[in-house]
């Protein structure tokens, strides 16, 4: 019985998940309620409440399921993103990964954002303390301080990264535009390691 019960729950789990990304596709994320995804996934709302905790616990672990692709690949795939590569190449395949996952995932990561601010009663957890953002910010770091021992790798990182919550650049990602954005990137680092991308 406990085995079924598990399945069970795995299963509402998945369904929760693609309900909800599969509304963020079609509706702005203010429109994205728990009501909402626990009808397109078949279950009741206290079954959404009692998985994720919260609307914000929902798009977190939606979140958290997109960027676990990525970190698998950072950490064990193939170079310049996988290891084997130059930290300048492996950071400037990084950010276009990053770039093309923002776009694929705009409305997602502006539904994260809008939880996170309209939660009631809640201390509002900080972005750097996100645990996506601390995976991502320590890569972006270790790759830095290989390549350029001299600088301050962590706060170089910190201003990386936070480009993409900067609003002319989230609009752009909301609109699919991230071959722009990962150009930019590749220049910046670029100029960072030098034309070699040590």
């Amino acid at each position: 019985m406990e085995r079924r019960e598990r399945a069970d729950a795995a299963r509402n789990r998945q369904a929760i998940l693609r309900a909800a990304e599969e509304l963020l596709r079609r509706h702005p994320p203010e429109q994205v309620s728990v009501e909402r995804v626990a009808a397109a996934a078949g279950v009741g709302k206290g079954t959404v409440f009692h998985r994720f905790g919260s609307r914000t616990g929902l798009m977190r672990e939606l979140m958290a399921e997109r960027a676990r692709e990525l970190e698998m690949a950072v950490a064990e795939g193939p170079p310049p993103l996988g290891p084997g590569a130059e930290p300048g190449e492996r950071l400037v395949a990084f950010f276009a990964a990053v770039a093309a996952l923002a776009a694929r995932n705009g409305n997602l990561m502006a539904a994260h954002e809008h939880a996170m601010v309209t939660r009631k009663g809640a201390a509002e957890q900080p972005r750097e303390a996100n645990p996506i953002y601390v995976s991502w910010h320590r890569h972006v770091t270790g790759l830095i301080a290989e390549g350029r021992p001299d600088v301050d790798a962590g706060q170089i990182a910190h201003m990386l990264l936070g480009t993409l919550h900067m609003e002319p650049i989230a609009s752009q990602l909301r609109a699919g535009e991230h071959e722009r954005l990962a150009a930019s990137f590749a220049d910046l680092v670029r100029g960072l390691f030098g034309a070699g991308g040590r």
